[in-house]
């Protein structure tokens, strides 16, 4: 019997991709992966529900793909976040969908797929504290780059945000299949390895009883093969001495920081219910530039927070001025229902939002572009992903994949996808550098 063609479409956040990841390599054993989703029978969304532009981004995407029913697509599922936020008010809204799952239920998804092929609509959105969707994968991320989850769920109560309920609590995954899974993705040509959690500074408390992030970044850089280890989504206020001098003296850590610290004013801080402070935020801001030398730190902030008033939002601007983070993104508060926030007085207009994230944009892109500036003449180590047919396309350890800048440049000589070259940089813009490959000796 010929297969049937199958099209999945992936949205939201690392972890997200991950899922699909590993939804796709169960799924390649009985069905053809389609590419093109215009051409598959059976199509699955994988989505994000987290803020309203995600939700939305999810629907519209739904929506679209929902044309293709009057061509070659005979089912059409929903998964992920959205799903499993809404469950089968979602299944019920939207009657094009054959079928909808969870964050916790892709090992049903064979049997979802076998049911709507029969014409039986069915959700599978159950809540979980213990379950950690693991197992092989098939990569989507650029040659040479993987995403890691080194743990699963949220115990944070922050009063904006609606993960926990979507995720379940925190959970750690144990080292051994952490390590067992990043030695698989060495294997098929992996040489960065992205760890990624809702708070990776928190990893081992649950099952190992202490932060066990350091212990993690050594039994990792042990494997061969692996030339850079980036840490994403750290709190800030969660950084201890021990996790600051791994990533000081590990030479395949990235010297890159994510912190998404959210504000700095402690009184939007504390109606946010975020456990940092702006003491020990900067206490361990400083702590990082002082100990480990090159760092470049990203944040992420939210502006517009009920109650946030313009003493608080020009405190948040005079931090940025002096911290000058090398990356940083700002998002407007997004208001969702079953969280904490939504029932809060002092909403703030759309119409103040959008100025304060331009402000912050604008005051930003001044940074950055003085610190590129400064990149003039220098030699990067970058990692090659990809090639327009005019100019090669990479990152420096300075940049994480689709959320920072990246380095355009030339070279003399063919290059393979996912190789490590020297780049001297020759032009800055505002977040990209242009460069030209050079040897070791030009440095």
């Amino acid at each position: 019997m010929k297969k049937l063609k199958l099209g999945f479409v992936n949205l939201g956040c690392d972890k997200n991709r991950i899922d699909g990841e590993i939804a796709l390599a169960n799924l390649s054993k009985n069905y053809v992966l389609e590419s093109n989703a215009e051409n598959a029978d059976i199509i699955i969304v994988n989505t994000c529900g987290f803020i309203e532009a995600s939700k939305q981004e999810s629907i519209n995407t739904i929506l679209e793909m929902a044309k293709y029913k009057e061509k070659n697509c005979k089912v059409l599922l929903a998964t992920g976040c959205l799903t499993q936020r809404y469950g089968d008010e979602i299944l019920n809204l939207m009657p094009e969908l054959d079928g909808i799952l969870g964050v916790n239920d892709y090992n049903k998804l064979q049997e979802l797929i076998e049911k709507a092929l029969n014409k039986e609509k069915v959700s599978y959105c159950n809540y979980s504290d213990s379950n950690i969707n693991e197992g092989e994968r098939i990569v989507t991320t650029d040659k040479g780059t993987a995403y890691i989850r080194i743990s699963e769920g949220c115990d944070n109560a922050c009063a904006y945000c609606a993960i926990p309920k979507i995720r379940g609590r925190y959970r750690s995954r144990t080292m051994e299949n952490i390590l067992k899974e990043a030695e698989t993705l060495v294997s098929q040509g992996v040489k960065e390895l992205i760890l990624v959690a809702q708070d990776t500074t928190r990893y081992g408390v649950d099952i190992y009883k202490e932060k066990k992030l350091p212990e993690l970044l050594r039994v990792l850089s042990e494997i061969n093969g692996i030339e850079w280890i980036r840490v994403l989504y750290c709190y800030a206020e969660e950084m201890t001495d021990e996790i600051i001098d791994e990533m000081a003296n590990n030479k395949k850590v990235c010297k890159y920081l994510d912190i998404p610290i959210q504000h700095i004013s402690d009184n939007v801080l504390k109606n946010m219910r975020r456990k940092g402070r702006k003491r020990i935020i900067l206490e361990n801001i400083n702590k990082v530039r002082e100990k480990i030398k090159g760092v470049v730190l990203r944040t992420s902030l939210i502006v517009g927070f009920p109650g946030e008033s313009e003493e608080d939002f020009n405190e948040l601007k005079e931090f940025c001025k002096e911290i000058k983070f090398e990356k940083l993104g700002v998002f407007k508060y997004s208001r969702e229902e079953e969280t904490a926030a939504y029932e809060m007085e002092n909403q703030i207009s759309e119409e103040i939002k959008e100025i304060r994230e331009s402000e912050i944009m604008l005051l930003q892109q001044e940074i950055s572009k003085k610190i590129n500036e400064n990149k003039m003449e220098k030699v990067y180590n970058v990692i090659v992903e990809s090639f327009d047919g005019l100019l090669y396309h990479g990152r420096t350890y300075e940049m994480a994949p689709e959320i920072d800048g990246e380095v355009l440049f030339t070279s003399e000589k063919e290059l393979n996808l996912g190789e490590f070259v020297k780049v001297k940089i020759t032009e800055s813009l505002e977040y990209d550098l242009i460069g030209v490959v050079c040897d070791e000796s030009s440095k």
